[in-house]
């Protein structure tokens, strides 16, 4: 008795781990260990060049021009520079990851194989995002701590300064996974990198105060929405911000809306991937 009994059990623990295995969840699980594992293997390429770049941040602005202006938005300029570098890097690696990523599986067409995958829109964006936001955060994390070896004080609030981080890059993770859907050309992907997010970071204040900016640029600024995502986590990494920690969490938390809803829109529309 105790044997049938067994392989009762057997069968049942079988059956509930053939139903574990063919759910979409687990398959979305899959997807994003091998994003994982896709970008460990080139990691001197994704993780330390652009740690190595951002160092050098730190060595010509942080020591050249910090030791003429001394002071930025009543910090240390070390202080004032380190949490837009991290943001700065948090952004372009959260992006190039699923979109450079996702367009590559347009070119070698294995992107079939992911929408024929028991996998929901909702579970490709899942997979990409968790991947990226890995990425994203490992390269923030590490900038964090060379700004920290750099005597760059930068523990006010870590916590919401962490929250600003996962929030973005969530965010850009879905704006790369929408603009890798809509491109058909690798220079349509490597446009955003260049003349949105490199151009649009730097005017949000990663080197400088807006408030030293002359009118009516200084109003101009504001419309920027990047200035609101360097302003989140300085403050949460200094205390100190050009605008309120209201008016920054709101404009990150309706970026992030607005990208989940473009790439929710285009994945299920199949616009350049059923063609």
């Amino acid at each position: 008795m105790n044997a049938y009994r067994k392989a009762a059990l057997k069968r049942v623990a079988q059956a509930a781990e053939e139903a574990e295995r063919s759910s979409g969840w687990y398959n979305c699980w899959i997807l994003f260990r091998r994003e994982i594992k896709r970008f460990m293997i080139i990691l001197g390429q994704s993780v330390l060049s652009p740690v190595v770049t951002t160092t050098l941040y730190f060595l010509v602005f942080g020591y050249s021009l910090g030791s003429q202006l001394r002071e930025m938005g009543g910090l240390s300029y070390m202080d004032f520079l380190a949490p837009g570098l991290v943001m700065m890097a948090v952004i372009n690696n959260s992006f190039i990851n699923s979109s450079f990523s996702f367009y590559l599986t347009k070119v070698h067409g294995s992107v079939v194989d992911i929408l024929v995958a028991p996998l929901s829109n909702l579970q490709i964006m899942a997979a990409y995002a968790a991947a990226s936001l890995v990425r994203g955060l490992l390269t923030g994390g590490i900038i964090w701590l060379i700004a920290a070896l750099f005597g760059a004080q930068t523990l006010y609030d870590p916590g919401l300064a962490i929250g600003v981080m996962v929030l973005v890059s969530l965010a850009f993770s879905l704006f790369g996974l929408a603009t890798a859907v809509v491109s058909k050309e690798f220079e349509h992907v490597n446009f955003i990198p260049s003349f949105v997010i490199l151009p649009f970071t730097f005017l949000g204040g990663v080197f400088y105060s807006v408030k030293l900016l002359p009118e009516p640029w200084a109003e101009v600024a504001l419309y920027n929405p990047f200035l609101y995502m360097v302003n989140g986590i300085r403050y949460g990494m200094t205390g100190a911000s050009d605008v309120s920690l209201a008016s920054s969490l709101l404009v990150s938390g309706a970026f992030f809306l607005i990208a989940f809803a473009t790439a929710w829109a285009l994945l299920a529309s199949g616009k350049n991937l059923r063609d």
